[in-house]
């Protein structure tokens, strides 16, 4: 029964990821269509259909997983099957002896006579028990076949069910794997493209570089004019206030339930060192996460703070950075920035809105980053999933 429980709960976890993982693709089949709709190339549709691989493995993945465990249903209900089949044979043998032996002696038994011949009181009572015990003897065993072969009967319907649900898993894993094949084929003949273009993909890498600094640079200058305050009183770091220590406190609390800073999204490009999708040897530095999104998406504040720069970047639009305590998140590439620096924001308050560019195929990227005073830290160990 444990055993059966613990595949019960296994199932439950395999269908959520999977569940998941379809759910991201459908999302991300929403952000391809409207990518689509731009003739232009786009690094970001390449980075999409990424995603969409990725996740269809993961769907695959679970559905694999989940057939793996019917196997083991399977197999242990046609072993469970093969041992009652041998206990059931033994026990009718057994009962078909006790059947015989008592038809040939069914006059030397006959209860009466047996009674009466006993030489005294005793013997006839022990000739009384030993009649009654091994009439329920045979009665029991005739409850025992019928219990084992209704047992056989449910388990070869079990096994009935198994099989069908394994053979739709199968059927499937065979659709899920004929799309992954065709997103591959898309994906090839889009970094085909978008490698002809080398020259053009090298300038946006610059250009996102130079975004980067910019951003490291306003953050920097938020840090040394926190801990300049700090230094004057004697201390090190951020200077906070009460109420900063408690909004502090509680950010690092958070980790992990964080919202996420745009209502749906998909991260295309994660925190750290990641390989350039198309040019080879070529590294991107990403201090935060690239979230892809919809146009129009609204920004909102993943928590409580103060905002302490809004600011335009070339080739990056607006940023800004909020202040939490001794955390600063920083959300960039926005456009109608609806919060001015000093004004006290709340979780998941709108800040602004994600820059789409109509020249880069639609792309609506929201870049987040968050910072522990002068650390960066992995937006993806913070957010909710």
């Amino acid at each position: 029964m444990l055993c059966f429980v613990g595949f019960s709960q296994s199932i439950e976890d395999l269908q959520k990821k999977k569940q998941d993982a379809e759910n991201e693709i459908k999302y991300t089949t929403k952000l391809l269509n409207e990518v689509q709709n731009n003739q232009k190339l786009s690094l970001n549709k390449l980075q999409l259909l990424n995603n969409q691989i990725e996740k269809r493995n993961a769907v695959i993945s679970a559905i694999n997983s989940e057939i793996k465990i019917y196997q083991q249903f399977i197999d242990n209900n046609t072993l469970a099957i093969s041992l009652m089949n041998s206990d059931i044979d033994q026990i009718k043998k057994e009962y078909a002896e006790l059947i015989r032996t008592a038809y040939r002696n069914k006059n030397a038994y006959n209860e009466i006579l047996l009674l009466l011949s006993a030489d005294n009181v005793n013997q006839a009572f022990r000739r009384h028990l030993y009649m009654k015990h091994y009439t329920a003897y045979r009665e029991s065993q005739a409850e025992i076949i019928g219990a084992i072969q209704l047992a056989l009967n449910q388990k070869s319907e079990n096994i009935e069910q198994q099989k069908l649900i394994k053979l739709q898993l199968i059927t499937e894993i065979k659709k899920e794997t004929q799309q992954m094949s065709q997103e591959k084929t898309e994906k090839n003949s889009e970094i085909q493209k978008l490698q002809k273009e080398q020259q053009s993909l090298r300038a946006k890498l610059q250009q996102q570089r130079d975004i980067e600094r910019r951003l490291e640079n306003e953050i920097q200058k938020i840090i040394e004019e926190e801990t300049g305050k700090n230094k004057t009183k004697g201390g090190s770091g951020f200077s906070l206030t009460p109420e900063q220590k408690l909004i502090g406190d509680s950010f690092s609390q958070n980790k992990k339930r964080l919202p996420w800073p745009v209502e749906r999204g998909i991260i295309t490009e994660q925190f750290g060192i990641n390989q350039h999708p198309v040019l080879t040897n070529v590294q991107t530095r990403n201090n935060g996460i690239s979230i892809a999104t919809e146009a129009g998406a609204k920004v909102r504040s993943v928590f409580n703070g103060e905002v302490s720069r809004v600011f335009g970047i070339t080739g990056g639009n607006t940023a800004v950075i909020i202040r939490h305590g001794k955390y600063l998140t920083v959300y960039s590439n926005l456009r109608e920035v609806v919060v001015k620096m000093g004004d006290q924001v709340s979780t998941k308050q709108i800040i602004g809105t994600v820059y789409t560019d109509a020249d880069d195929g639609n792309k609506s990227i929201l870049k987040f980053q968050i910072w522990l005073e002068n650390q960066k830290l992995n937006p993806e160990d913070w957010i909710g999933r």
